[in-house]
């Protein structure tokens, strides 16, 4: 009976124990402040056009698209802002500048991985200068903050001083 007792008490502590001991929380992405990453995926590209763009002429229904996107965007409406712009993706796939609102879109959904992915296409068929190449780097820095990956966020910031050309040297 005594034995019984002992067990007993030393199962009672054991739970006991079990139940105070806590683990570390797991690491956590910090939580992404998605207003105002695309503010700073806008504001990268802020003043850095000052080279000639040669773009070809594009059916006047991704500027429909476009449009109907950017109207669903200033509802808040990011499903539908996604779903004009893949419309518009699905006429012309290799577009950069879509490409680029489509990784806003993601950030926007909290959708980090197909945000990088698609600034990632869009930088390598864009011109790799100017606001759009910003725009892009910037996006994969949010993304990766929004992954909480800090040391990639971090070169990809490095990579957007990058995209801006000086200008030559005039006397």
């Amino acid at each position: 009976m005594i034995w019984r007792g002992m067990a007993l008490l030393a199962g009672v502590s054991i739970l006991a124990a079990c139940a105070q001991t806590r683990t570390p929380a797991a690491a956590q992405a910090p939580v992404l402040d998605r207003g105002a990453a695309l503010r700073a995926i806008r504001d990268a590209g802020h003043g850095m056009d000052s080279a000639v763009q040669v773009q070809p002429l594009r059916d006047a229904a991704i500027d429909g698209y476009v449009a109907q996107s950017r109207a669903a965007e200033a509802r808040n409406d990011y499903a539908a802002s996604a779903s004009a712009l893949d419309k518009a993706l699905r006429l012309a796939p290799d577009a950069p500048d879509l490409l680029q609102a489509r990784a806003e879109v993601d950030i926007a959904q909290g959708d980090y991985l197909a945000a990088e992915k698609n600034a990632i296409r869009s930088f390598t068929l864009g011109p790799r200068s100017g606001s759009l190449c910003a725009r892009n780097w910037q996006t994969v820095v949010e993304a990766r903050t929004g992954m909480g990956d800090a040391a990639t966020a971090q070169q990809s910031a490095q990579r957007i001083k990058e995209c801006r050309i000086a200008p030559p040297v005039r006397m």
